[in-house]
């Protein structure tokens, strides 16, 4: 199974974010990139890849761990920005360096349960929003620009999800992921809530800054942060 951990907004935020973006759809060019669709909107902590069943209750074990060192903490999206030409993203706002910890101790927690993120790099918090489809050109800025002043209310990060990733089969053109919850881990919390959804000891102590992944979004496409020209998110942390 195709799994990413991710921090997931809650439905008022999204709805919010949802509301923003009504505008920046509207305008010229808006419908020849790809949207990604609400219901899927997370900010992706760790892409695992393929995850062979029998590491499942190994790994679900040690990212419990992990969200138990870490309590609850304040996050708001906002802000909007882009990498390159390709990938359209709103950021966030808040206790960034708890995010960034978070993501950090979620990557330690999964490499030592054997299913490390597929590649390591800095964690640049990014909530997907748009995709510029393959061999097509778009200019991304002018959407950033319009989205740049949004600030939406702050929320409380409370779990960490662990999400599976199903691939579009039909062949149609344009169709999303589907993703689906299969574990949540609650901040602070004594265990994971597992089942389908919509939408700490030393030895998970992470070595030191974390990573993102060729897919940071759990969807199958490659991600670009990091490549000449692309516009950086907000740090975290």
């Amino acid at each position: 199974m195709r799994l990413f951990a991710a921090l997931v907004p809650p439905p008022a935020a999204a709805g919010e974010l949802a509301a923003a973006l009504g505008p920046v759809r509207r305008m010229p060019g808006a419908s020849e990139i790809r949207w990604t669709a609400p219901e899927g909107w997370h900010f992706t902590l760790a892409f695992l890849g393929e995850v062979p069943d029998e590491i499942r209750p190994g790994l679900d074990e040690r990212l419990a761990r992990a969200a138990r060192r870490h309590g609850p903490f304040e996050l708001r999206l906002a802000g909007a920005g882009h990498f390159g030409d390709r990938t359209l993203w709103t950021g966030a706002e808040g206790d960034l360096r708890g995010l960034s910890h978070c993501a950090d101790s979620v990557r330690a927690a999964a490499r030592r349960a054997g299913a490390p993120p597929a590649e390591e790099h800095g964690f640049r918090a990014h909530l997907t929003l748009a995709r510029t489809p393959r061999g097509h050109s778009a200019h991304l800025g002018p959407y950033a620009d319009a989205l740049a002043a949004f600030r939406g209310t702050p929320w409380t990060a409370a779990d960490l999800s662990l999400v599976a990733s199903f691939l579009p089969r039909s062949g149609v053109r344009g169709e999303q992921p589907r993703y689906e919850t299969v574990a949540r881990f609650p901040f602070g919390a004594a265990g994971p809530t597992t089942g389908p959804t919509a939408g700490a000891t030393a030895g998970d102590e992470p070595p030191g800054r974390g990573s993102a992944s060729v897919d940071p979004d759990g969807t199958g496409e490659p991600g670009h942060p990091g490549h000449p020209g692309d516009e950086a998110p907000p740090a975290a942390g």
